[in-house]
């Protein structure tokens, strides 16, 4: 089973590249993305329980990735949200923490980020 990927960044070419990611590493699909936060919830909304993990970098064209956060947890079933961002500082990472998110990366910890996914798929393929 692959993970549905549901990706909000807004810098195109960092989309390319990260489904590009996703897709080397197998067991992940990019189902949609967004550049905005009004897109984001917008698709989230009309995509209730079509994705597993939200990729949120926090610096969008429009808006935040705080509120994408917030408002990704407050589905019914959602699913898991991991923030990956330039600007993870320690007091934005706890804030992220705070609001839902299952784990935090600045873009410079790719490997953290790349092991993190791995280990959820791994756990989402073998089971309960």
């Amino acid at each position: 089973m692959e993970l549905r990927v549901f990706l909000v960044e807004d810098l195109q070419r960092m989309r390319g590249l990260l489904a590009d990611l996703f897709s080397s590493m197998g067991g992940l699909r990019v189902v949609g993305s967004a550049s905005t936060e009004a897109e984001a919830r917008l698709w989230l909304d009309e995509h209730r329980n079509e994705w597993d993990v939200v990729v949120v970098d926090l610096v969008l064209e429009q808006g935040s990735g705080m509120e994408v956060i917030r408002s990704s947890k407050a589905l019914p079933g959602a699913g898991k949200v991991v923030v990956f961002s330039s600007y993870a500082t320690p007091g934005v990472r706890q804030h992220c923490l705070e609001l839902g998110a299952e784990a935090v990366f600045d873009k410079s910890d790719t490997e953290g980020f790349i092991t993190w996914l791995n280990d959820i798929a791994s756990r989402e393929n073998s089971g309960p």
